[in-house]
């Protein structure tokens, strides 16, 4: 199989712009949490933020699955090619199931998932205030992961970056 020596084009552009999306979503999240003179702009950014990262990551899974990736280095230890396959996964896997953990949220809460003024949502759940109080937590627990699991994405990016010197980084950062 010929694979790419670089991400496509698609890829890169997704890759960085939901980058600035996820880490001000993360940001927002937390300030609505301990603002209560913001928390109501806040929750009218975070909702159409939430749908939007939702949508580009289905954009992105699906580039994903049309292009293969280029190849990590032949040298690199079994081990960290199982973090990386596993780590990119748990990353997709989080870009999809917290928007739609955040929609279902307010959808058994009862609440109006308004994106704009006059534009709704249907509710995905049916009101139920065991559920909300279920995935409340949860979208919080996650969002602990999504940054921890951020995180380790960059050490790992740097790591190639500045100690393997190999072209990992630049697979993602340059086109051919």
């Amino acid at each position: 199989m010929n694979r790419p020596r670089h991400f496509n084009l698609l890829a890169r552009v997704l890759h960085w712009s939901m980058a600035v999306a996820i880490l001000a979503m993360l940001f927002v999240g937390a300030a609505m949490v301990v603002s209560l003179r913001h928390r109501e702009f806040l929750l009218d950014l975070h909702r159409p933020l939430g749908l939007a990262i939702l949508l580009l990551a289905i954009v992105r899974l699906v580039n994903r699955l049309l292009n293969a990736p280029p190849p990590l280095p032949a040298d690199l230890p079994r081990i960290q090619v199982w973090a990386a396959t596993a780590s990119h996964w748990a990353l997709y896997a989080l870009m999809l199931a917290m928007p739609l953990i955040g929609w279902a949220m307010l959808s058994a809460g009862g609440y109006p998932i308004v994106l704009f003024d006059g534009v709704n949502l249907p509710a995905i759940l049916p009101h139920s205030p065991a559920m909300y109080g279920f995935l409340r937590p949860l979208h919080g627990v996650l969002a602990y992961v999504l940054f921890f699991t951020i995180l380790a994405h960059l050490g790992a990016a740097l790591y190639h970056a500045w100690v393997r010197r190999d072209d990992v980084f630049g697979q993602m950062a340059k086109g051919d």
